[in-house]
């Protein structure tokens, strides 16, 4: 007899394996880190751990493909919330300059812990603000301590308003530092190997905030290190005329002149291309992450995703900064990709598989691990999501789960398993330090918003 495996998911209403694969009362089967099986009901190997979805919908685990965890210390910042992209940025800088390795620390494990809660079982973080030495260092500690997966990227601003950028000194780099340390960090915390936790990129923060000379000489330390490339790209209007203005150039020309338009890199929002451009960046192999609800709050638009998927790009979801989009939740994410799908492009543009897909498969391929997250197929990481379907809410939605999911009532993870580990559980999170984390995250974030 075959000794049992680790992990039984079992008599789910509905397993989603891909996009191409439902199974009704199914189940998965996981060993170590990995998914050993998934089937119908009737065949399910024994084992040593086993979790009850009876009633709810298993999906692979949701994947964000762009936040910024730091800024959960400035939340829902009054001063901030109703001004365009630049103005929300000017007056939120000042504040982010008290970031420390604690602050940093603090908001990556309690902006784990809400990723967690919505589903998320892998996320990157782009960190640009760097007012001290080691800051990204703090913020995957917090995930190894966590287990969760992280791709960090390490971030950069070289372009103060002193050399007519947005940010000011306090919070940008010179050139050799920026270059010195997003090489460090890479071999310090990049782990290559396949099932790895951690992962390193690099990521300039955006047309406005770093030098050509950065973007260029990034580029080829991503190429040497063999490690991914991210930035903001036609995120807002004023986007463009800066870039008009400085480089003679529409953005996403100038992306495509320092040499980032490549199959390395994946952008953040993509709302302002052009269709010419947007052709341009399918055919060079870019991925974008698409950040409904901040689109909405504060650019005013949002990316044609329907036709970059139509092209062939990558396109994921990311829930963008905690001080933008004021939430860490990707099935929120998710369920606004839905709806700003069919309000873009009318009620057959997108379904809630396609929404799914994008939060799933597409978000993996955007972090260049299609083969390993996004789906639970055998061989892939044991990544899921157990989801808790409310009666009240559901009632009379009895033919379609997927859609039910996303239309019917704000869902929540009942369970989410991250690399075989379970660490939520009947919705409640398997952290033992959060409630102190939590105390000391409030005491920290006061402070940081009392400098105005």
């Amino acid at each position: 007899m075959s000794p049992p495996i680790d992990l039984l998911v079992r008599d789910a209403e509905l397993v989603v394996v891909d996009g191409e694969r439902e199974i009704p009362g199914g189940w998965v089967a996981v060993n170590d880190d990995r998914v050993k099986a998934v089937g119908a009901p009737g065949a399910e190997p024994a084992a040593t751990t086993v979790v009850s979805a009876a009633g709810r919908l298993v999906t692979p685990g949701l994947v964000n493909t762009h936040h910024h965890v730091y800024q959960n210390l400035t939340r829902s910042f009054a001063p901030a919330v109703n001004g365009s992209l630049f103005t929300w940025l000017t007056t939120l800088y000042p504040l982010w300059a008290a970031l420390d390795e604690e602050a940093v620390y603090l908001s990556a494990y309690v902006g784990i812990a809400e990723l967690l809660a919505g589903g998320c079982t892998t996320s990157m973080d782009h960190l640009y603000v760097h007012p001290r030495e080691r800051l990204v260092d703090a913020e995957i500690a917090a995930a190894r301590d966590i287990g969760f997966r992280f791709h960090a990227t390490r971030g950069s601003m070289t372009r103060s308003v002193d050399d007519g950028g947005l940010p000011p000194r306090s919070v940008t780099q010179t050139h050799d530092e920026v270059l010195a340390d997003s090489e460090r960090v890479v071999l310090a915390h990049h782990d290559p190997e396949p099932g790895a936790l951690i992962r390193v990129g690099l990521a300039p923060c955006s047309p406005f905030s770093v030098t050509r000379e950065l973007m260029i000489e990034t580029a080829e330390l991503a190429e040497r290190l063999d490690v991914r490339l991210h930035t903001h790209l036609a995120e807002d209007v004023d986007e463009g005329t800066f870039c008009q203005e400085t480089y003679g150039c529409r953005p996403v020309e100038y992306f495509e002149s320092v040499g980032w338009a490549t199959a390395r890199t994946w952008v953040a929002h993509c709302v302002y291309p052009s269709e010419a451009e947007t052709r341009r960046l399918a055919e060079a192999g870019v991925g974008v992450a698409h950040c409904p609800s901040s689109n909405m709050l504060i650019c005013g638009d949002t990316a044609p995703v329907q036709t970059m998927r139509g092209l062939g790009m990558a396109v994921g979801i990311g829930c963008d900064g905690s001080a933008s989009t004021d939430h860490a939740s990707l099935w929120m994410e998710t369920r606004n990709a839905l709806l700003l799908g069919r309000y873009r492009g009318g009620p057959g543009a997108m379904t809630a598989r396609d929404a799914l897909d994008i939060a799933t498969r597409g978000s993996a391929r955007c972090l260049g691990r299609e083969d390993e997250i996004g789906h639970l197929r055998p061989g892939a990481l044991a990544d899921l999501v157990v989801w808790d379907l409310p009666e009240v809410a559901l009632a009379g939605a009895l033919s379609d789960p997927v859609e039910a999911w996303l239309r019917c009532a704000p869902a929540r993870a009942w369970t989410t398993v991250v690399g075989g580990r379970v660490l939520l559980d009947r919705g409640e999170l398997r952290l033992p330090a959060l409630t102190e984390n939590l105390r000391e995250h409030r005491r920290v974030a006061a402070a940081i918003q009392r400098l105005t």
